[in-house]
C-alpha cells in the first residue's frame, strides 16, 4: 500500500470491527455527497468546491518571511522549477509549492508517521496508531532534530515549514485539497500547521518499507509448521554468485586497516564513520523454535500498517545503473534510475528543480530531481556537476527477538530487568481517546507483541528448546531495527544535493543512515566523467553464530548487536574498467571477499544480470550507448524463467485439443511479455499453476490467500491408520502479500530442482478430482491445464482475444478515501485501468503475486535517465503528476506516457527552463 494510506485494502483476522466502522464510515460520506452534491456536482458539491485547492500558478503572491522574491517556474506538465538568492528562501519556497500541490498527502503522512490517523478517519486507525505509537517513529525524528542534525539543516527545514504555513495561513480545509471537503462532513477536523519534525519522521517510514529481511525471518518460522529444514532450505536457495553478478566487483576489504578499497579508487574520500567497527564474522546459532503462531500474529499487525513506498517491505526492489563515458555516444555518463513501489495517487515522488540564481555561500544549491511531498531538497536527481540514483540495498537492519516476561520486567543474562515504559494517548475524531502503555526492554526494543491479544495467547503456547527459560506466561517479541535510534540521513539528502564530485559525495553518503540503500554516481568531469557506487548505512554487526536470518533469544546477551560496520569498510567502486556499473537489488559483493554478513536474503539477480547483458550487448565489437537506449532499457520485458521453462513445456503431449492450442501460443515466441501478448498471458498463468501445485498448496495457512482452503494432512498426524488424517485449511494472507508469490527467489527454486524430474516437489497426491503426480511433466501437464481454464473464465475461449495487458491491469487509487466504500467519491478520486505489459523480475517491473492474481502490485515509480554530457537533454517522467488535485490538468497527466514508456524532456539550465516554461508566479516577500 503507497504512503498516503489509512489501512490495508484487505481484512484481517480479528479486525472485522474496525474495517466494518471504516467502510459505514465512507459510507456515509458518499451517501451524503450523493444527496447533496449529486453527480453534476449541484450545490455545495459544485465545480468552484472541487476547483478551490488548485494552486495559483501565475502572478504573484507575498509571502511573509522571504528576504528576497523567489520565481516559480512551472513547465506543461505543471512541474515547479524554484529560483531564489538564499538557501532559507528556496526551501521556504519549496514548502510553500509543495503544500500547494500536495498538502492533503502531506498531512496524512505525518499523521501515519505519528501514530495519529484517528485524528482524522476515527475508530478503524486506532490499532494502526498503537503499532505506530509503540514503533515512535515521531519521537525518534524529534530526537533526530534536536540532537543529531546540523545546525543548517535545521534552518533549511525551519524554513521549509514557514513556506508550507505560509500556505496553510488563513485558508479553510476546503480551500486546502477536495478531501477536506469530504472530511467535513463526519467530523470536524482542521489542519495544524507543519513542524520541522514532521518532515523528519518521513524518513522513518521510508526506512519501515524498506527494512531488509524482516518478513523473511517471519515466513522461514512460519514454515516450520508444515515442512522439515531441508524443504525450508529448498526454498530460500543461496545466491547464484557464478551466474548473476554483484554489483561491487572490484577491490577488497583490508583486514590490516579495515577498510575496503577499490582498485580502480580515485583517492581515499574524506568520508566520516557511519559508527563504531564491527566485531566479526557470523557462525552456527541456535534459535528458538516453535513460535510460529507469535509470528504469524506479528505478521497480521504489519500487514495492516500503512506502507511508505512500497508493499510493506514485500517485493521492493529498483533499477539503476550507470555507463561511463567510454561506452556512450556523448563520450560522458548516462545514468538510469525506476524505484519499484507500490502504485498510488498521487505518485510517491515530486518532480522539481531547486535553483539558486547565484551559486555561492549564501545560497549553495542547484539541483533537480525527485523528492517526496513534506521533504524539503531533493531525494534522487542530479545537480550541475553530478547526478546520482537509489535502490534498495536490501541489507539486514532489523532482528526480532523472542523475550521471557516474568513480573513487571523481562529476563537478560539470569536477571529481571525492568521495561522503560511509556504512555500514549491516542485522540479519535468522533470517539473517545484511548491511552496505551508501551513498553521497550534494552537498546530501546519496543515490545510488539504487546499490540496484538493473539500473540499474548499463543505465545502461551509456544515450545522452545531445552535450554530457554521457563515458558510461564508465554514469551513476547520485541524489536532491534537501526531506524530506531536517531540518525542523519536528513544531513545526507542536502549534503548530496551539493555535492560537486565523488570524494564529496561519499562524505554526504556518511550519514545517510537509514534507509540502506545503493547509491549509483556520475559526473561529466574530465575526458569521460566518472561512475561509481557507494553502499552506505547503519548495518549492525552480530556475534558469531547470528547472521540475522531468524528471531534471536533475547534473554541471552550473546545476541545482542556488536556494533555497526565502519563507513570506511562499506564496499564501493570508482571507475571500474568494465565501464558500467547495474544495481538491482542484487548481492552487493561476493561473501567470499568480505568479512562482514550484509544479510542472507538478496534478490536472487534475475534484472540486475538482464540489464548486464542488455548493456554488453549493445556495446558489442565498440557500439556505444544513447540515451533512448538506455530508456529502451527499462522498458524490457522479457521473462527469464519462461526461457527456463517453455522448452520444458512445449515437449509435453496435452490430449486436451483446447490445452494443445494454448499450448502452440508458446512456440516461437520470444519471451517478451508485451500488454498485447496472448502467450505471456498463457505462460503467466502456467506459471502461477506451477507454483500452486508444487509449493503453494503445500505451505501453511498463515502463508497462503486469505479464503483458499484444502484439506491437508495435519502437521501432527499421529492417530491410528483408519482415522482422519486431514484437516480443512484456509489461507490467511491479502492476495498481494502470499506465497509464493512467483518472485525472482522461485526463479532459483525452480532452476534448482527443473532437471530433476522426480524431486518431491513435482509429487501431488490423488485427489477425488485429479490423478497423482509423480514427475514434473505430470504436474507441468495438471498446470497448463488449469490454467488454459483459468484464462477461458477470465478472457473467454477464444485465445485470439486473450491479451496479458487484459489480466495484468493497473489502478491508481487515491489511497485514502479512495481505497474503500463504493461510488462517487472513489469515482472522483480515482484513475484507471491501464493495461500493462512486463511483470515480476523484469527490468519493467510490473510486479504481480502468482499466489494472489494477475493485477499490477508495484511498479517503475518514476523513469529518469541523466545526460551528463548535456543536462539539458536527460528525460524524466513520474507515474502520475505534479498535482494531488483530483480534476487537476496535473493529477495524472504523466500516466499515459509512462504506460507507453515514453519520457518527458527535463530542462535544467535557465536558457532550456525558460523555454520550456508556461506558467510563473513570484512570490514577494
Amino acid at each position: 500500500m503507497p504512503p498516503n494510506t489509512t489501512a490495508s485494502s484487505g481484512q484481517q483476522p480479528g479486525k472485522s470491527g474496525r474495517k466494518k466502522g471504516r467502510k459505514a464510515r465512507l459510507f456515509l460520506i458518499v451517501l451524503v455527497l450523493a444527496i447533496i452534491g449529486g453527480i453534476a456536482f449541484g450545490g455545495y458539491w459544485s465545480i468552484s468546491t472541487v476547483r478551490a485547492s488548485f494552486p495559483q500558478t501565475e502572478g504573484s503572491i507575498r509571502l511573509e518571511g522571504l528576504s528576497g522574491p523567489v520565481t516559480v517556474q512551472r513547465d506543461g506538465n505543471g512541474i515547479p522549477q524554484i529560483y531564489a538568492s538564499s538557501d532559507e528562501d528556496l526551501f521556504m519556497a519549496q514548502g510553500f509549492v509543495q503544500a500547494q500541490d500536495r498538502f492533503y498527502e502531506m498531512d496524512v503522512r505525518r499523521h501515519m508517521t505519528s501514530g495519529r490517523l484517528s485524528e482524522m478517519f476515527g475508530e478503524g486507525q486506532v490499532e494502526n496508531d498503537e503499532f505506530l505509537r509503540t514503533l515512535g517513529w515521531d519521537r525518534i525524528a524529534k530526537k533526530e532534530y534536536d540532537t543529531k542534525l546540523s545546525a543548517s539543516t535545521k534552518k533549511y527545514l525551519q524554513a521549509y515549514s514557514e513556506g508550507v504555513n505560509a500556505y496553510l495561513k488563513d485558508r479553510s480545509a476546503e480551500d486546502i485539497s477536495l478531501e477536506y471537503a469530504a472530511l467535513g462532513f463526519t467530523n470536524d477536523y482542521e489542519p495544524t500547521g507543519w513542524t520541522p519534525v514532521d518532515s523528519v519522521a518521513w524518513l522513518k517510514a521510508m526506512a519501515w518499507d524498506l527494512r531488509g529481511n524482516m518478513q523473511d525471518e517471519i515466513d522461514r518460522s512460519l514454515m516450520t509448521s508444515r515442512l522439515g529444514p531441508k524443504q525450508i532450505a529448498d526454498l530460500y536457495p543461496e545466491y547464484p554468485y557464478g551466474r548473476n553478478k554483484t554489483i561491487v566487483r572490484t577491490g577488497s576489504y583490508d583486514s590490516a586497516t579495515g577498510t575496503y578499497t577499490s582498485s580502480d579508487a580515485a583517492p581515499a574520500s574524506s568520508a566520516g564513520t557511519a559508527g563504531a567497527a564491527g566485531t566479526g564474522l557470523t557462525g552456527d546459532t541456535e534459535t528458538p523454535a516453535g513460535f510460529q503462531g507469535q509470528l504469524s500474529g506479528l505478521y497480521e499487525v504489519l500487514d495492516d500498517l500503512p506502507t511508505a513506498v512500497g508493499v510493506n517491505g514485500n517485493g521492493i526492489g529498483s533499477n539503476s545503473w550507470v555507463v561511463a563515458g567510454s561506452r556512450t555516444i556523448t563520450g560522458k555518463p548516462l545514468l538510469a534510475n525506476d524505484p519499484h513501489l507500490s502504485a498510488s495517487l498521487p505518485s510517491v515522488w515530486y518532480q522539481m528543480g531547486l535553483h539558486c540564481t547565484a551559486v555561492s555561500a549564501e545560497c549553495q544549491y542547484d539541483v533537480s530531481g525527485y523528492t517526496f511531498a513534506g521533504m524539503p531538497g531533493v531525494v534522487i536527481g542530479h545537480n550541475a556537476d553530478m547526478a546520482w540514483g537509489m535502490t534498495n540495498s536490501g541489507v539486514d537492519v532489523t532482528d526480532l527477538y523472542l523475550e521471557k516476561i516474568t513480573g513487571e520486567g523481562y529476563e537478560y543474562d539470569g536477571k529481571v530487568l525492568p521495561f522503560t515504559t511509556r504512555k500514549e494517548t491516542i485522540k479519535v475524531a468522533g470517539g473517545s481517546a484511548k491511552t496505551i502503555v508501551v513498553r521497550q526492554t534494552r537498546d530501546g526494543m519496543p515490545l510488539l507483541s504487546d499490540r496484538d491479544d493473539e500473540l499474548v495467547q499463543v505465545g502461551k503456547k509456544a515450545t522452545v528448546d531445552a535450554e530457554a527459560p521457563d515458558r510461564g506466561d508465554g514469551y513476547a517479541i520485541a524489536l532491534r531495527w537501526t531506524a530506531l535510534d536517531p540518525g542523519r540521513t536528513m544531513d545526507a539528502v542536502f549534503a548530496m544535493d551539493r555535492a560537486s564530485d565523488w570524494n564529496e559525495f561519499r562524505k554526504a553518503a556518511a550519514s545517510f543512515d537509514v534507509p540502506s540503500q545503493n547509491l549509483v554516481y556520475a559526473d561529466g568531469a574530465g575526458a569521460n566523467g566518472n561512475i561509481g557506487y557507494q553502499l552506505p548505512g547503519k548495518i549492525p554487526t552480530r556475534v558469531k553464530g547470528d547472521d540475522g536470518s531468524l528471531p534471536s533469544p533475547g534473554w541471552d546477551s550473546k545476541y545482542r548487536w556488536t556494533g555497526y560496520i565502519k563507513q570506511s569498510a562499506l564496499p564501493y567502486e570508482y571507475n571500474p574498467s568494465r565501464g558500467y556499473i547495474v544495481t538491482a537489488n542484487q548481492a552487493v559483493v561476493d561473501p567470499d571477499k568480505y568479512p562482514y554478513t550484509l544479510t542472507t536474503d538478496w534478490g536472487y539477480g534475475t534484472r540486475s544480470q538482464r540489464i548486464t547483458d542488455l548493456i554488453e550487448a549493445k556495446t558489442k565489437g565498440g557500439a556505444k550507448i544513447s540515451t533512448d537506449d538506455m530508456r529502451q532499457m527499462q522498458l524490457d520485458n522479457s521473462s527469464e524463467i519462461a526461457k527456463l521453462i517453455v522448452p520444458k513445456l512445449l515437449k509435453i503431449d496435452v490430449p486436451d485439443k483446447d490445452v494443445r492450442d494454448a499450448q502452440k501460443l508458446l512456440e516461437g515466441w520470444d519471451y517478451t511479455q508485451d500488454a498485447d501478448s496472448a502467450a505471456a498471458a498463457y505462460f503467466n498463468a502456467t506459471w502461477r499453476n506451477i507454483l500452486k501445485l508444487a509449493f503453494g498448496n503445500k505451505l501453511p495457512k498463515e502463508l497462503r490467500v486469505k479464503g483458499q482452503c484444502l484439506w491437508v494432512e495435519k502437521a501432527d498426524s499421529t492417530g491410528p491408520a483408519d482415522e482422519d488424517q486431514t484437516v480443512r485449511e484456509c489461507g490467511q494472507r491479502e492476495p498481494d502479500q502470499a506465497q509464493p508469490d512467483g518472485g525472482d527467489r522461485w526463479f532459483e527454486v525452480i532452476r534448482k530442482i527443473i532437471d530433476d524430474e522426480r524431486n518431491d516437489w513435482w509429487k501431488l497426491p490423488r485427489t477425488r478430482t485429479e490423478e497423482a503426480t509423480a514427475t514434473r511433466d505430470d504436474l507441468f501437464r495438471r498446470a497448463m491445464d488449469d490454467a488454459r481454464w483459468e484464462l477461458t473464465a477470465k478472457l473467454g475461449k477464444d485465445i485470439d482475444t486473450w491479451s496479458w495487458g487484459r489480466l495484468h491491469r493497473l489502478f491508481l487509487k487515491n489511497q485514502t478515501l479512495g481505497t474503500a466504500g463504493p461510488g462517487f467519491l472513489q469515482y472522483m478520486l480515482n484513475r484507471g485501468p491501464w493495461n500493462l505489459g512486463g511483470g515480476e523480475a523484469t527490468v519493467n517491473a510490473t510486479g504481480w503475486n502468482a499466489a494472489g492474481g494477475y493485477g499490477v502490485v508495484w511498479v517503475p515509480s518514476m523513469r529518469m535517465v541523466v545526460n551528463l554530457g548535456d543536462l539539458d537533454k536527460s528525460k524524466w517522467i513520474n507515474l502520475s503528476g505534479a498535482s494531488g488535485h483530483a480534476y487537476n490538468a496535473h493529477y495524472t497527466d504523466q500516466t499515459e506516457k509512462w504506460v507507453e514508456g515514453e519520457l518527458l524532456p527535463w530542462a535544467f539550465t535557465k536558457k532550456a527552463v525558460d523555454k520550456q516554461t508556461s506558467d510563473t508566479l513570484v512570490l514577494k516577500p
